[in-house]
């Protein structure tokens, strides 16, 4: 690493706390020792995630539980699907992975991720591992129990999943900590939802571990997240437990895989249905852009979205000649969907930007701020707590702006060890 990318990435860090201070509601109490604490903690997590190799040997392990879970996965909807669902074909393809049918290929491992991930929690594994991560973060950065669980519980389970497991505290946290609630679950991306991105993406990371990045993203995403949050909408108040810290979510095992089915199936359904809405959209929208052009190229919405988070893209650690490309995946992950933009980062063209820009942009795309997100959130959590709905909708701009800008710092964090 020479000095002068030792430089952008320090550039980044401070370049990526400026950029939140004029959005905080009182810049004035901001408590810069949680920053720093919290960009300390990210390096430190980092470092034994990606670097340790007890750490590294564990997540090979994940990973052939993954590719064991692709394979069960085949099997359950080849015999639904037939040949849609990875049989055996009946005719000869005319081109390689054409067969590849994102709604029978991608989306049944939400479903069946899903299902297990609520078996796993009602048999304790998850919620011990929850616990430990929530109680650093509430020693580290000064936040009660109910919002530490809430927060690191966005590691595992979906962003409107989490704030179940502190309904009863909903009614007494304050606007900072739904703040940090609703940055957490836009700034992570849930287990389900991790092991249809590792198929999407197996074609253009194959070399590497994807689920060790994509859970090392989440991870870290959770302290960027409440370093955000802290900026954003600095405050002493904290909410604390009172008797039991472990929420009963399923009555039973069958409970668990039931309902983790169904959760899985509406969560699919509802990421289908956003692609083919948000992918239309697109496409309308560059036709009418396209009517107008820049040199000799035709003007997109990807190609305004580049130059607007190009500079951020340079923040995370990013070549100059390669932060176009990579700030168009931002934008379109921020404007339209996560999916969009992996399914745009799953097809890039070979040799378009360095297999470095490929990974750190992969960091920086892992969460699910978007403004449907927004809305998808703000609507959860007020079916749980409907008098809070005001205080969800004053929060919810910031928390979008801080779960940007949380991936982001990911970003910059493994951009200092790859």
């Amino acid at each position: 690493m020479n000095i002068m990318y030792i430089l952008q990435i320090c550039i980044g860090f401070i370049g990526l706390i400026l950029i939140a201070i004029p959005f905080s509601s009182n810049r004035k109490i901001i408590n810069y020792r949680h920053i720093l604490s919290a960009i300390a903690f990210q390096l430190f997590l980092a470092f034994i995630l990606i670097k340790v190799p007890v750490i590294t040997n564990l997540f090979s392990y994940l990973a052939d539980a993954v590719a064991a879970l692709q394979i069960a996965t085949g099997k359950g909807t080849e015999f639904v699907f037939g040949y849609l669902g990875g049989g055996a074909l009946p005719f000869d393809l005319a081109q390689k992975g054409s067969a590849l049918i994102f709604a029978f290929s991608i989306l049944p491992f939400i479903i069946v991720m899903s299902s297990i991930t609520a078996a796993l929690w009602y048999w304790g594994i998850l919620p011990f591992i929850v616990n430990i991560f929530s109680k650093i973060c509430q020693k580290l950065f000064n936040i009660g129990g109910p919002i530490g669980l809430g927060a690191a519980a966005n590691v595992i389970v979906g962003q409107v999943e989490a704030p179940l497991l502190i309904r009863p505290y909903l009614t007494k946290l304050s606007n900072k900590e739904l703040l940090i609630l609703m940055t957490a679950g836009m700034s992570t991306v849930a287990g389900s939802i991790m092991v249809a991105l590792v198929s999407m993406l197996q074609i253009q990371f194959s070399d590497l571990n994807l689920i060790q990045h994509f859970l090392t993203a989440s991870i870290l995403s959770v302290p960027a997240a409440i370093l955000y949050a802290n900026i954003l909408m600095p405050s002493n108040e904290i909410t604390d437990f009172e008797g039991d810290e472990t929420p009963k979510i399923y009555e039973n095992t069958m409970d668990a895989i039931t309902r983790g089915t169904r959760d899985g199936t509406d969560i699919a359904i509802g990421v289908g249905s956003i692609l083919i809405v948000f992918i239309a959209l697109v496409y309308l929208v560059d036709s009418i852009l396209g009517i107008f052009s820049i040199g000799n190229q035709a003007l997109s919405l990807q190609m305004i979205l580049g130059y607007i988070f190009a500079p951020i893209a340079w923040l995370m650690g990013i070549p100059w000649d390669e932060a176009i490309v990579s700030g168009k995946l931002l934008g379109i992950k921020t404007a339209l969907n996560e999916f969009v933009a992996y399914a745009e980062l799953a097809n890039l063209q070979e040799g378009l930007i360095s297999d470095k820009t490929k990974l750190i942009t992969l960091y920086g795309l892992c969460g699910f701020a978007n403004f449907s997100s927004v809305g998808i959130l703000v609507s959860g959590i007020s079916a749980m707590s409907p008098e809070r709905k005001p205080d969800l909708i004053k929060v919810s701009l910031k928390a979008l702006i801080g779960a940007t800008l949380a991936s982001c710092m990911t970003g910059t964090v493994i951009a200092c060890f790859i």
